[in-house]
């Protein structure tokens, strides 16, 4: 058995001249035919079976088109019932603009009233983060840690708060460490 090194016949070692120029042209980046563009195993006579896929693939397109235009028209998909629920679900966590961030990557928006609702609890939800997640390593005697308030700073700016909420509440926190309740107004 030879081994696939060894070609059976001695002047199959030896490239023709037109094979040489292919190797070169393969390895100078230029493409010297079609040949290589081409999927392996595809010819002129799988054209009409790439025309058959085609017509399936359109077909099952607009299959889909019409199931989801049926759920908008039964009430399983809301626009409104998403942004509701994504509302509900970051807005313990996240700011307002994070908020909106998230919609507008699903090509939704906050309409008057929900940036309202959103904007009204805004300070209160920063407050309460910043209490949670710092309020332990707050110095006892009140001090001044410029590193631990940009650190609060930024914390609450990543999260999607406001810069002057997120100034607010780290004053707010460094003002009442002891608090354990959290803020009671919004009027500082």
């Amino acid at each position: 058995m030879q081994s696939p090194s060894s070609p059976a016949d001695p002047d199959a070692d030896s490239p023709t001249p037109a094979d040489r120029r292919r190797r070169a042209a393969r390895h100078e980046g230029d493409i010297p035919s079609d040949d290589w563009m081409r999927e392996p195993g595809l010819d002129d006579a799988s054209l009409p079976e790439q025309e058959a896929d085609a017509d399936v693939a359109a077909s099952l397109v607009d299959e889909v088109e019409s199931v989801l235009a049926w759920l908008q028209q039964q009430g399983y998909l809301d626009e409104s019932r998403f942004v509701e629920s994504r509302i509900h679900a970051r807005s313990q966590r996240w700011g307002q603009r994070r908020i909106e961030q998230e919609l507008g990557q699903h090509g939704l928006s906050l309409d008057a009233s929900q940036r309202a609702q959103l904007a009204e609890g805004e300070w209160a939800r920063a407050t309460e983060l910043l209490r949670r997640k710092f309020g332990a390593s707050l110095s006892p005697d009140g001090g001044v840690d410029p590193a631990l308030e940009a650190k609060q700073m930024r914390f609450l700016l990543g999260r999607g708060f406001g810069t002057d909420v997120a100034r607010r509440a780290v004053r707010w926190l460094k003002s009442s460490p002891d608090s354990s309740s959290g803020p009671a107004s919004d009027t500082d």
